[in-house]
């Protein structure tokens, strides 16, 4: 059937259970159906593919959605809301563009090192030279040259003023959301991250425990265990690379300044970077900051800093008390 005739069809149908691949437009299409009174379940696409039988056509597909719906064991996706939705809308935004301010910022370094003009390292770096550019500070180089520059130049101030009001407009969203406050409590959750994960996870409690919040993520190793030999590899990345992406920046951010100020980090943490190199101590950290998460969602509570004595040095570690 068409697109129009679509939901027509299931005003004259009693209520059933129906399955559909989760995709961009499912979230919308479960809503309606479910304001019908019709139980829709939501499910990966790639647990469809798993009952798939040999060769793909539409027929097998929608056999595969059958039984898979059907399965006491499957995983659903919870029906987001259009708050939820809006939330996600305005963090994709964010994230086009930051990408698009990366991609003309290392232009013009490659661009400008033809002429022996270094900007340096960091995004403010590349802005401020931007600005100056823009201010009639341009460098010594041909008229053609200095035109491309010029755009670029505009392009990339415009782009950073554009981020900077996302972040603003995520800020006011923030102190609206109450689970935003609590998750800024954690150490390395910034405002952005807090924002993703609320609007992304819904309610919390479908989560076992943290660690299945964390496998979700994608933040726990593979299991290669075979023979009774426990083997443990790489993490499984299989969650949300923009969630995992913003805990892993986080993390790495509370590693910068352990450097800078030791007297604020827990022991926890100090002990994990003396036995491991610096990107697997953030893995971890990442992995552990999500098990706080969920606590943190589940219990209502805010994650307060405190301080603890080990080696004869204050360090601080993370408890999770009553809000």
């Amino acid at each position: 059937m068409r697109r129009a005739q679509f939901l027509a069809f299931f005003e004259d149908l009693r209520a059933s259970l129906v399955g559909m691949e989760a995709c961009s437009s499912s979230h919308y299409w479960a809503r309606q159906l479910s304001a019908l009174g019709h139980d829709v379940r939501l499910f990966p696409t790639n647990y469809v593919k798993l009952n798939v039988k040999r060769g793909k056509s539409d027929a097998a597909d929608v056999e595969a959605i059958c039984e898979a719906v059907t399965r006491p064991t499957m995983r659903f996706v919870p029906i987001k809301t259009e708050e939820q939705q809006s939330v996600l809308f305005l963090h994709r935004a964010r994230d086009l563009i930051v990408r698009q301010r990366t991609q003309i910022s290392n232009m013009l370094r490659g661009l400008l090192a033809e002429f022996g003009i270094v900007i340096a390292q960091g995004i403010g770096s590349a802005v401020k030279f931007a600005k100056d550019v823009l201010d009639n500070d341009c460098p010594d180089i041909p008229e053609v040259a200095a035109d491309v520059l010029i755009n670029l130049s505009n392009q990339l101030v415009a782009l950073h003023l554009r981020i900077c009001r996302y972040e603003m407009r995520m800020r006011l969203q923030a102190r609206q959301d109450p689970r935003v406050m609590l998750l800024r409590t954690i150490p390395g959750v910034g405002p952005v991250t807090a924002s993703a994960i609320a609007a992304t996870i819904g309610d919390a409690r479908r989560f076992k425990n943290g660690r299945e919040f964390a496998a979700w993520l994608g933040l726990t190793p593979l299991n290669r265990s075979s023979g009774g030999k426990e083997r443990l590899g790489r993490i499984s990345k299989m969650g949300d690379r923009y969630r995992r992406r913003l805990l892993l920046t986080g993390m790495t951010a509370r590693l910068r300044q352990m450097t800078e100020n030791p007297d604020r980090v827990d022991a926890w943490a100090i002990g994990l970077l003396e036995r491991k190199p610096t990107r697997l101590a953030a893995v971890a950290m990442a992995n552990k900051t999500a098990w706080i998460v969920w606590a943190v969602l589940t219990r209502n509570k805010y994650d307060r800093p405190h301080y603890a004595r080990s080696k004869g040095k204050e360090y601080r570690y993370s408890k999770t008390t009553t809000s």
